[in-house]
């Protein structure tokens, strides 16, 4: 895939908006290394060193069940996951029911 730089995002020959770590943190409060960190544990997925703005607005509800709940990494990213999976099956069944 090839990329063209603009400043703190690139746009890939998808059309996809990418942005970089320092980007990604400065949105979510968090660092850079906190960005890496949760790229070692597998919570977000990056394309080389860019996050799409999914990614990143994962790393924001990561944080907030970090802070308001006080939740780890791992459990946070659990709830998330489990917060997007019920809204695709609710989706599908409202897909399903007829009008």
């Amino acid at each position: 895939m090839s990329e063209f730089s603009l400043s703190s995002t690139v746009v890939s020959h998808e059309g996809d908006r990418l942005y970089t770590f320092e980007y990604a943190a400065s949105i979510t409060q968090t660092s850079t290394v906190v960005i890496e960190r949760f790229v070692q544990l597998g919570l977000i997925e990056p394309k080389g060193s860019m996050l799409h703005s999914r990614e990143i607005a994962r790393i924001a509800q990561i944080q907030r069940l970090r802070q308001d709940l006080g939740l780890n990494l791992v459990g946070a990213a659990m709830v998330v996951d489990m917060a997007q999976e019920i809204a695709q099956l609710r989706a599908q069944l409202k897909a399903l029911q007829p009008s």
